[in-house]
């Protein structure tokens, strides 16, 4: 056999290839260690460096693989375009070659920096067709890392329900392949997702698993992200200092192994924390470390947000110039590298700090640029804020009508969204100046001043909604509440000049505005939307607003226009009375009951006594605001009788979210729980109940086909178990309603379950009329809103419920049982509602000898779609 004379110049060509390659799979691999060390301007001379060896010696599959490289440094630099351009180039060399994984792993590259651009169609897009490509070649891990990312594109979204399903999808992968990273980050972006709903016992639960995973594979990067996960769902639940000491163990470990990037944003995080704290000098301190850290690594949206959160500091600390100076460079940041959200916002912060100046001209300049780009990008949250600060700034100049029809729509964009239950972040609610509750309070006080009550009446009905939003973060509004609040013809023929007008303009406009809408007939304002039109006769609805300086009640009945009084007093002298109601109608040896109660009476039911006596009312429904969620409406008095003894009262959560078309009633079929124990003992830090027993016992004589559980066996998985089973559930046992957070309020069963507010939902029990617990307590600690108690009865209705009665305070077990006993009495008689059950029961108790004080009756309230 001859040799041919190429073969030695072919053998030493393969050599030479082969020592090309491995200097570009090294260059390849220091690349992507520089950029993990916090060097990736370092990574992308060796990547580029890596792609020229690959392109000279035509190694396509390389090429491709170091393409996608360099995408993930140029997006970890926030350089996107660039990003863009690489992954779309290791896209096309992977479908030249076939290469079917690179191809999934290029489409997952790309949505991950279109997600980080906030363009989530685009995202979902890609992460979609790799989903696809994965499930065909049976790539497992890829698959799974497809569901994660559309999981964490629908939760920037807001759509926490479907995030939430992605990212089981990818836990359920993860364990099935062992991949105990892919595990964690999964548990991570559960917990995030159940932080944004609310659910913080679920977020700390998935959090902490994600932790012992990360330590038990010695994934120390993933450690630090776990604790700041936990961080940031301690500072939602305002424990500042546990968010605090988490944040530092992340930043400690972001130091170790040298994650300059995890170690700005620890640094941030901790600067969010101390500025919540009202700490704003130490806030400062860290965000400037912050900034000093993402101007390290070149990290130039890093750094505009750093700029941008010590604005916020500034300007909490009334530091306005400097305030300004911070948001002008965060600003310049954010035009520079495209971040169209965060250029939104900047200019919102720029709008409040010319507000708090008194440059009302510069402030809705900024506001309205704001406007401006949410919309362009349809940023619906960013929307609602500027449309809320450019009402408040046209208010403060005295424009009241103007200010009108901006409040009305940000309220009514609040409303569009609602039905996708999205929630405003913590550092979103920076931009409002005051809140998103104050803005619908503002309106409706303005309404209420020109004499527009039916509008005032349906923003304080949405107000009751937006506070339950702020509180529970589950709230999902129905076809009503998306309707909003009506713009009048006027209002809408000048929303198109809007845009357009300038600050000197706007004074002439108002006036405009303010005559055309005083030329509308009253009947038109006023025109009283369809489903209010349903009210039974005999049937009102009272609202009162809680003002600084003022109380407003709004009363409506079937067939009329709505009225409203104004009655003088004080936001503090009213609750200053509120506090006195309280403490003698908690104490049965309290002799001076009566006189904070008549005191009350002349307050919220004087002011309407003509008008309730000509709608022959005989049931208000009511929605009480603030504080007054606090007083029983039974138990005040006219100098004669208690309300109770004139009217059937039920507590209304929000009429646009309460159905009250008439149900068959059927016959009681109760499923009961005492929680019993020893007189005078504990059980479960809590005093023992032992007449609970009697009480269920009670129920049991009464009606046969009834199930009892005590003590022990009244577990929570006892009750779950049963619940399809039953009409009525009663709960003879302990629960708490606390301020705060709603994992502060609980029910407690007698083997010492609990069931926390926000977890009601998952009960599915359509089929309950109503749920009775007969040992609650509210305002143990301080009062405060009351909304906790309007957020037990929307977790009752969303979970099926129809209504529920609970008590303000813990009566004795006498007092209870004999009340409960009288109730089931009345419930059991043929066409007696549930309200007028309870009424008569109470009415009992007053004409008693020994339970005549409103302590052992006036606890007691019928709350949700009952008449």
């Amino acid at each position: 056999m001859v040799m041919s004379p190429d073969l030695p110049f072919v053998i030493a060509q393969v050599q030479i290839n082969q020592d090309q390659k491995a200097e570009a799979d090294l260059l390849n691999k220091q690349g992507m260690q520089q950029c993990q060390a916090g060097q990736c301007e370092a990574a992308i001379q060796s990547l580029q460096q890596a792609l020229n060896i690959y392109r000279e010696i035509k190694d396509l599959l390389s090429e491709g693989n170091t393409l996608g490289n360099l995408g993930k440094t140029y997006e970890s630099l926030g350089k996107y375009d660039e990003a863009i351009a690489s992954h779309t180039k290791s896209l096309e060399i992977a479908q030249e070659i076939g290469d079917r994984r690179g191809e999934a792993e290029s489409q997952i590259n790309l949505g991950v920096v279109y997600r980080a651009l906030g363009n989530y169609a685009k995202a979902i897009a890609y992460h979609e067709r790799s989903l696809v490509i994965t499930r065909e070649i049976g790539d497992r891990r890829r698959e799974g890392s497809s569901l994660g990312n559309l999981g964490m594109n629908y939760y920037a979204q807001g759509d926490y329900p479907k995030a939430i399903d992605y990212h089981q999808q990818r836990l359920v992968i993860a364990r099935e392949i062992n991949d105990r990273q892919g595990e964690g980050n999964a548990m991570g972006n559960l917990g995030n997702a159940y932080r944004s709903q609310g659910n913080y016992a679920k977020a700390i639960e998935f959090q902490e698993k994600r932790l012992a995973i990360t330590r038990e594979i010695k994934e120390i990067r993933g450690e630090g992200q776990a604790l700041g996960f936990l961080g940031l769902v301690y500072r939602a639940l305002g424990d500042y200092p546990k968010s605090i000491d988490y944040y530092k163990q992340s930043l400690a470990i972001a130091i170790k192994i040298n994650d300059r990037l995890s170690r700005a944003k620890s640094l941030g995080y901790l600067g969010n924390a101390y500025y919540d704290l009202g700490n704003y000098n130490e806030a400062i301190k860290y965000h400037q470390s912050s900034l000093e850290a993402a101007q390290e690594i070149s990290d130039r949206r890093g750094e505009g947000k750093s700029l941008g959160y010590l604005g916020n500091a500034y300007e909490a600390l009334g530091n306005f110039d400097k305030a300004i100076s911070y948001y002008e460079s965060s600003l310049k940041i954010a035009q520079e590298v495209n971040d169209r959200r965060g250029e939104g916002k900047t200019l919102g912060s720029l709008g409040t700090a010319y507000y708090e100046l008194g440059d009302y001209a510069k402030a809705i300049d900024y506001h309205k640029s704001g406007l401006e780009i949410a919309r362009k990008i349809k940023n619906r949250d960013g929307e609602r804020v500027a449309l809320s600060n450019i009402g408040l700034t046209l208010e403060k100049q005295n424009q009241s009508d103007l200010s009108i029809v901006f409040y009305k729509q940000s309220v009514n964009v609040s409303e569009s969204i609602r039905k996708d239950i999205r929630n405003l972040d913590q550092d979103i609610q920076k931009s409002y100046i005051g809140s998103v509750e104050g803005s619908y309070r503002r309106l409706a006080d303005l309404l209420l001043k020109q004499g527009r009550v039916m509008e005032a009446l349906q923003i304080l009905d949405l107000l009751k909604v937006q506070e339950l939003e702020e509180y529970l973060k589950n709230i999902k509004g129905s076809d009503r509440t998306a309707q909003g609040v009506r713009i009048l013809e006027p209002e809408r023929a000048i929303s198109d000049q809007l845009k357009t007008i300038s600050f000197e303009q706007s004074a002439e406009i108002n006036r405009q505005l303010a005559n055309q809408i005083q030329q509308l007939p009253k009947s038109e304002i006023n025109r009283v939307p369809d489903y209010l039109q349903k009210i039974p006769l005999k049937t009102v609805l009272l609202y009162p607003l809680i003002l600084d300086d003022r109380l407003e009640i709004i009363l409506f009945s079937p067939n009329t226009l709505p009225i409203s009084r104004t009655v003088k007093i004080s936001k503090a002298k009213l609750e200053t009375l509120i506090s006195e109601f309280r403490v003698g109608h908690r104490d049965f040896s309290s002799e001076d009951v009566k006189v904070p109660a008549a005191e009350l009476y002349d307050l919220l039911i004087k002011p309407i006594e003509i008008e309730l006596k000509q709608a022959k009312a005989q049931t208000i429904l009511y929605a009480p605001d603030g504080q007054l969620r606090y007083v029983p409406l039974a138990a005040i008095y006219d100098g004669k009788q208690w309300l109770v003894e004139k009217y059937r009262i039920s507590n209304l959560i929000a009429y646009s979210l309460s159905d009250f078309s008439m149900k068959q009633k059927k016959s009681p079929n109760i499923l009961a729980g005492a929680f019993g124990g020893k007189e005078g003992e504990k059980k479960f830090g809590q005093i023992a109940l032992p007449a609970t027993i009697k009480e269920v016992q009670a129920i049991a004589n009464t009606f046969q086909n009834s199930v009892t559980l005590t003590e022990a066996n009244f577990s929570r998985q006892a009750i779950e178990s049963r619940l399809k089973n039953h009409n009525i559930l009663h709960l003879a046992t302990h629960a708490e309603f606390n301020i705060g957070v709603p994992d502060n309020s609980f029910i407690i069963f007698g083997s010492g379950d609990k069931i926390r507010l926000n977890e009601i939902t998952d009960w599915q029990i359509p089929n309950v009329d109503l749920i009775i617990l007969s040992a609650c307590q509210t305002g143990l600690v301080s009062l405060g809103s009351g909304v906790e108690i309007l957020g037990f009865g929307y977790q009752v209705q969303k979970a099926g419920a129809r209504n529920a009665i609970t008590s303000l305070w813990s009566v004795n077990d006498v007092g209870t049982g004999l009340l409960m006993t009288a109730f089931y009495g009345e419930l059991q008689k043929e066409n007696v509602a549930i309200a007028e059950s309870l009424r008569r029961s109470q009415i009992a108790l007053i004409k008693s000898k020994d339970y005549n004080h409103p302590y052992f009756w006036s606890a007691f309230f019928a709350i949700g779609n009952g008449l």
